[in-house]
């Protein structure tokens, strides 16, 4: 593991990983189903809502990804893991 690097030049902006969102998001659907669930009357028509009902992708921490310039002083640096 000692030269492992990145397969392609691509990193995220302002944000090592989407993991927060991505908790804060599943965690409002599962609260969400659950507050369905307990309402529900007639189980034959309910309707689930969906991941993307509930929670935005644009309020996620890291804000899209960007090419490294190949010939930048810190591409070497940038390309490792």
């Amino acid at each position: 593991m000692s030269n492992s690097y990145r397969k392609n030049p691509f990193i995220g902006n302002c944000s090592n990983s989407d993991k927060p969102g991505k908790v804060n998001a599943n965690r409002t659907l599962r609260t969400h189903v659950r507050q369905a669930l307990r309402t529900c009357v007639d189980f034959e028509n309910l309707l689930l809502p969906a991941l993307r009902e509930v929670s935005n992708v644009w309020d996620f921490p890291k804000d899209g990804k960007h090419r490294l310039n190949t010939r930048g002083p810190n591409f070497r640096k940038w390309m490792r893991k």
